[in-house]
């Protein structure tokens, strides 16, 4: 792990506590409920796992697995798979460098993690390793924030969103995507984009000026 990894990490091991009681539910139960219903079993992994919520609407016909850059929240996922009664295979990884032999999956989900990656040329090393880990036939659900929601029209590409804890603001670093760059970016990697779209919940017609890009893609 490069300096900016470990620097998510100490980021993300410093809130879990606080992380794992507010975000105790997946925002994507919608999405995630679907790709479940179309998948139907198999061998899944979640990128970027979290505590674990994202794995619920798996848990009962799927071979699950899990990495997270953060111990910590490792540590919570296996407290939250006890609650909510699933097995799942979990590891402290980073998303550019995955743990994994070639085709090791059938399917993959990844909820609100490639934005995290800052430096444009891992970003594209997480997307190849993304690839050669999904099996042919296979596909991916993942979700990233967009660059152009209201609240950072005008901003850049990248920001900063504070945590608060108490009396101390933990700092979480953001790359924010396109629809085209997330497209470009797949496609590059290797990936055949099914489909972009806007998450459940956001009722504008225009989709590009939606709060997450979710996508749904296949190796090309």
């Amino acid at each position: 792990m490069d300096t900016k990894e470990n620097d998510l990490s100490n980021v993300y091991d410093g809130i879990a506590e606080s992380w794992y009681r507010l975000r105790h539910r997946t925002r994507f139960r919608a999405e995630l409920d679907a790709v479940a219903q179309r998948w139907q079993s198999g061998k899944l992994l979640n990128i970027g796992c979290a505590h674990g919520p994202d794995f619920l609407p798996f848990k009962d016909k799927f071979e699950l697995w899990g990495i997270d850059s953060s111990a910590a929240m490792i540590n919570l996922a296996l407290k939250y798979s006890d609650k909510f009664k699933f097995a799942a295979s979990l590891i402290v990884a980073d998303a550019v460098s995955l743990p994994f032999q070639d085709r090791s999956f059938d399917w993959i989900i990844s909820v609100a993690a490639y934005h995290h990656i800052l430096d444009k040329q891992s970003r594209l090393q997480a997307f190849r390793e993304l690839r050669r880990i999904l099996k042919p036939g296979g596909e991916v659900f993942l979700t990233v924030w967009n660059r152009w929601q209201k609240d950072f029209i005008g901003k850049g590409k990248q920001v900063i969103v504070p945590w608060k804890i108490q009396d101390k603001q933990l700092m979480r670093h953001y790359y924010l995507f396109t629809y085209p760059e997330i497209t470009r970016l797949l496609k590059s990697a290797g990936f055949e984009v099914m489909r972009t779209y806007a998450e459940n919940g956001y009722t504008l017609r225009v989709k590009y000026l939606s709060r997450n890009i979710c996508v749904l893609a296949r190796p090309g």
